[in-house]
């Protein structure tokens, strides 16, 4: 398979993984373009088994992911630089931000679920959500899984039952019952 064709089987999954993961959309687009970047530079090393472009693209996602995290915690922000020798009093005081009323119309079901769904994940243990989102999202399979993350085959089973489980109990008031 061509690096155009692996593209084309993985990055949406790829892409989904990531945003489920807590990433942002347009930060997981960079990480999935970067993360083709890097196979693309070792396209004559790569063996034509799917599967293990896969997981390795899934890997050099995770490890994108991780640098950007930790390169984003290092960064501060200061609103206004001053010189040293100049006093607080002498600054405009900063504006405090207003707030935005939420819009008079009801938000629509896709985007109530949507969000309930963020919320769900975001309550699960990291292990858990990692584990669950490349089975469900990444359609990885359990041994993909496994290899991935160094743990045994049974142990990620136990991570996808327990994510299950966790979204289940977090999500239950929007179970139909009839």
């Amino acid at each position: 398979m061509t690096i155009a064709e692996h593209y084309n089987a993985i990055a949406p999954k790829l892409t989904n993984y990531l945003v489920s993961s807590g990433s942002d959309y347009h930060d997981a687009c960079d990480i999935v373009q970067n993360t083709f970047v890097k196979l693309w530079k070792m396209r004559d090393d790569l063996h034509d088994d799917p599967a293990a472009v896969s997981g390795l693209a899934f890997t050099i996602a995770r490890n994108l992911r991780k640098n950007l995290a930790r390169d984003n915690s290092r960064l501060f922000f200061v609103g206004e630089i001053r010189d040293p020798g100049e006093a607080d009093s002498d600054l405009p005081r900063p504006v405090e931000p207003q707030t935005v009323p939420p819009p008079a119309t009801l938000a629509s079901d896709a985007e109530y679920l949507r969000k309930r769904l963020n919320e769900a994940f975001g309550k699960l243990p990291p292990i858990l959500r990692e584990a669950y989102t490349l089975f469900q999202v990444g359609e990885m399979s359990i041994r993909e899984i496994a290899n991935q993350t160094g743990v045994s085959e049974n142990l990620v089973k136990v991570r996808i039952f327990r994510a299950k489980e966790k979204l289940r109990e977090i999500l239950a008031d929007l179970r139909v019952t009839f």
